[in-house]
């Protein structure tokens, strides 16, 4: 009765629920068996309950029941599948989890995103661990595929639980759910997700490589399974290659060549570059590659700064728009335009003072040409008359002048003529 009122108390509620509301019965929910849970989760969908509500109601389920699907390993919860020495009861407590987990799987809501990708992952796990139907291993699998993209590397490395894998790592689950993933559409897929998917490949990819029982065949499928384009960088691609030729140093000069085409020695870092220019595990004709990649980005590099070099750029409508000044800048600009007029005053001042000074000298000049006309300066024509002369060559001198030679003759040219002296006497 108790769990029959559980049930109507749980299908009772609104349509629109709040998940702190349903964190509440959550684990009262827990006691319920395989077949109560089953009739409780089927009345929720009838009620119209979002489906990542009725995702989360099930992952606390599953982890409660079964530890091994907890995101934390360290909690146990309650379960009904402990195992005990005898051959019996490992045979029923594997039973029990097969039942369990293929009724699980049969109850997940059919929406996308409705459970958590990781959530998904370690079901699959346990899924292979006990051998479910392939139906529901299929459907696992398809749903992981639509959001890979959230997955950790964590729970994407599954062991192989096959005889017939001699890998430690399940290789050929993770090759199928890529190729899944990539052959979706890209309505479904978009590329920041292909792009999530290509670093956790190349992640994956490394940690494999360091099984030497990991075969070439098998790491060149997962390495070509996503297109060209979801790569931006080649650096962890390029890691994972370095590790697998440092795990199985027998691989074949041939082999290398091969591996080494699924670089694109363009898309390297300058760090990885350099590695592998100095990589002695590559072939020559791929350190060739590198070194001559290397050097197309460099006169790339070099013919681009020589082009901003100039003052304009040759096509004007090539030139970025021009950019708003800071607040500071224009405080700046501001600052410089008024040094410039306080600047600009001062050189018209001194202008002035020297117009000034002109303005003098000239009223001086003025009153030394009047006093001339008076006849002060009698001397001064004779003088100047004297000097022209002397520049036209007219007088000539037997012998270099001294300043008391000169004085005397200015002296001479001052004393009247004798003639002069008589008509006045």
């Amino acid at each position: 009765m108790k769990k029959l009122a559980l049930q109507e108390s749980i299908i009772a509620f609104p349509e629109k629920q709040t998940q702190s509301m349903a964190e509440c019965w959550f684990d009262d929910a827990c006691i319920l068996d395989m077949d109560y849970f089953v009739k409780t989760i089927s009345g929720i969908k009838a009620k119209g309950v979002r489906p990542d509500l009725i995702g989360s109601i099930i992952a606390h389920y599953a982890s409660k029941w079964l530890p091994d699907l907890s995101n934390d390993n360290t909690e146990k919860g309650a379960t009904n599948f402990q195992v005990s020495s005898s051959p019996e009861s490992v045979t029923a407590s594997w039973m029990k989890k097969r039942f369990f987990v293929e009724t699980l799987v049969g109850i997940l809501p059919p929406e996308r995103d409705s459970i958590p990708c990781n959530f998904l992952l370690r079901l699959l796990r346990t899924a292979n661990m006990v051998g479910v139907e392939p139906t529901y291993r299929e459907e696992l699998e398809k749903r992981i595929s639509w959001q890979l993209d959230q997955a950790s590397l964590k729970e994407l490395m599954i062991p192989s639980f096959s005889h017939t894998c001699g890998t430690l790592l399940d290789v050929e689950l993770v090759i199928r759910l890529v190729k899944r993933f990539a052959s979706l559409d890209e309505v479904a897929r978009s590329g920041v997700a292909l792009v999530k998917v290509a670093k956790l490949v190349d992640c994956y990819l490394a940690e494999a490589a360091l099984d030497t029982d990991l075969s070439l065949d098998e790491f060149i499928e997962l390495a070509a399974a996503l297109p060209s384009h979801a790569r931006a960088m080649d650096d962890g691609l390029y890691r994972a290659i370095d590790t697998y030729l440092k795990a199985h140093p027998g691989v074949s000069k041939q082999d290398r060549k091969v591996l080494c085409r699924l670089i694109d020695s363009r898309k390297l870092s300058p760090e990885a570059s350099l590695h592998a220019a100095q990589n002695e595990r590559l072939p020559v004709r791929a350190v060739i590659q590198v070194l001559f990649s290397e050097q197309t980005k460099l006169n790339r590099h070099i013919d681009w700064s020589g082009s901003f070099s100039g003052t304009r750029s040759p096509n004007p409508g090539m030139e970025p728009p021009a950019r708003c000044l800071s607040k500071r800048e224009m405080n700046a600009q501001q600052m410089e335009i008024k040094k410039l007029k306080e600047e600009l005053l001062r050189v018209q001042s001194q202008c002035i003072a020297m117009q000034t000074q002109m303005e003098k000298l000239l009223d001086k000049k003025k009153g030394f040409f009047r006093w001339r006309k008076i006849g002060i300066m009698p001397s001064f024509k004779s003088t100047v008359s004297v000097i022209e002369k002397i520049e036209e060559g007219e007088v000539s001198f037997s012998r270099q002048m001294t300043p008391m030679d000169m004085k005397a003759k200015l002296v001479r040219g001052r004393i009247p003529p004798k003639d002069w002296r008589k008509s006045s006497s």
